[in-house]
């Protein structure tokens, strides 16, 4: 890492305005209007509780990291499903939804995986992430795809159908209206054969049961918003910043904070140049460093293993590990010694007694150790 490259120094709201990615001029911005660089990872287990974390502590965070997968109940419907309520939480407290689901797969799959199935994730989650052990050419499959899904989201269908019984004078003309589909069904009574509603020779009428009116248009999306949800509260915006963007972002697995992690440099570099080769999908990194070299590069760090002690105790350094792997480190270093940008806490935040209040403390922490880095 270069000890001072431009970004270590810059103010979020001054990145902003050189970000390629729209979205990750939007985060820089959310970031340096709420004062927070602090991601959550609402690592529970059931829906109820997801839902209730991101509300209650929505207010302090940027960026909701989910496991979709290991949600009990989730809810797949894509208008009022756990997804949806999400992204109306997302816009009522204002921070941005990152599905952690480590892509890695041959191009094709990982597009499927990533627009379609049951979740359909780039229906509600702004961030995504991947390992790129597959490859690089993973990476702009995952772009081509996230261009079409774009494409799609600007128009909507409208459908409207109709049913009930006609009066007699829309059959006299015998003309058709429009693009309207119809479907008239005379049945006789009696004998089941269908028969002219004004009768035939041996005095058996005809009844006229329905007619079915189906009309579909294409409407302008112009609100990025992609989940219409009837969720009360849906329409409360976070004030002081429009919606995000109708883009959304991906994710390199540079590095990751488990002991003995087998991401060696070469894979990490091979990171560093697929992100600049699709610096229109990719935002950034998830690593433990920054990886910004080049004098252009501006990606964004989120760097998981955050931990503070407890509040009388020394918050500099390294602390002890989970015993699974896990390995921690403050927000001081991390953002003032590593260069990351948003630190992701979890357990540290969700298992304390006061869940609200924790959360004010890490952001508290990591946004002055940010601002002790521009000095």
């Amino acid at each position: 890492m270069s000890d001072r490259h431009p970004t270590l120094t810059q103010p979020y709201a001054e990145r902003a305005n050189h970000a390629i990615h729209p979205l990750t001029s939007y985060l820089f911005r959310l970031m340096d209007l709420k004062q927070s660089n602090l991601c959550l990872s609402a690592d529970v287990q059931t829906a109820r509780e997801l839902l209730f974390m991101a509300d209650k502590l929505g207010p302090s965070i940027v960026v909701l990291k989910t496991h979709y997968d290991l949600i009990a109940g989730w809810d797949y419907n894509p208008q009022t499903g756990t997804g949806a309520k999400l992204a109306a939480l997302a816009r009522k407290h204002g921070f941005l939804i990152f599905e952690d689901r480590k892509f890695v797969d041959i191009g094709k799959t990982v597009q499927m995986q990533y627009t379609a199935g049951t979740a359909r994730i780039i229906d509600w989650a702004h961030i995504t992430n991947a390992n790129i052990h597959a490859g690089k050419d993973m990476v702009r499959a995952m772009a081509e795809a996230a261009a079409r899904w774009k494409e799609r989201i600007h128009y909507e269908v409208k459908t409207s159908v109709s049913v009930g019984t006609p009066v007699s004078e829309r059959f006299d003309d015998g003309e058709e209206h429009g693009d309207e589909r119809r479907r008239l069904e005379s049945r006789d009574l009696s004998s089941g054969h269908a028969r002219d509603s004004s009768g035939d020779g041996d005095g058996r009428k005809g009844s006229i049961v329905s007619i079915t009116t189906v009309t579909q248009s294409f409407e302008p999306v112009d609100s990025p918003r992609l989940s219409k949800t009837t969720t009360e509260g849906d329409e409360v915006l976070f004030a002081g910043i429009e919606e995000p963007p109708a883009d959304r972002g991906l994710l390199l697995l540079a590095q990751m904070s488990s002991k003995g992690c087998l991401m060696d440099k070469e894979y990490t570099q091979a990171c560093v140049e697929a992100a600049r080769e699709n610096r229109s999908f990719v935002m950034g990194y998830v690593a433990q460093e920054s990886l910004n070299t080049a004098s252009n590069d501006n990606f964004i760090h989120m760097t998981p293993g955050c931990k503070l002690p407890p509040p009388d105790e020394e918050e500099n350094g390294q602390l002890e590990g989970d015993g699974l792997g896990q390995q921690y480190n403050t927000p001081a270093k991390l953002i003032g010694v590593c260069g990351t940008d948003i630190v992701i806490v979890g357990r540290g935040i969700i298992n304390n007694g006061d869940p609200p209040s924790e959360a004010e403390r890490y952001r508290k922490k990591a946004w002055k150790a940010y601002l002790a880095r521009l000095e």
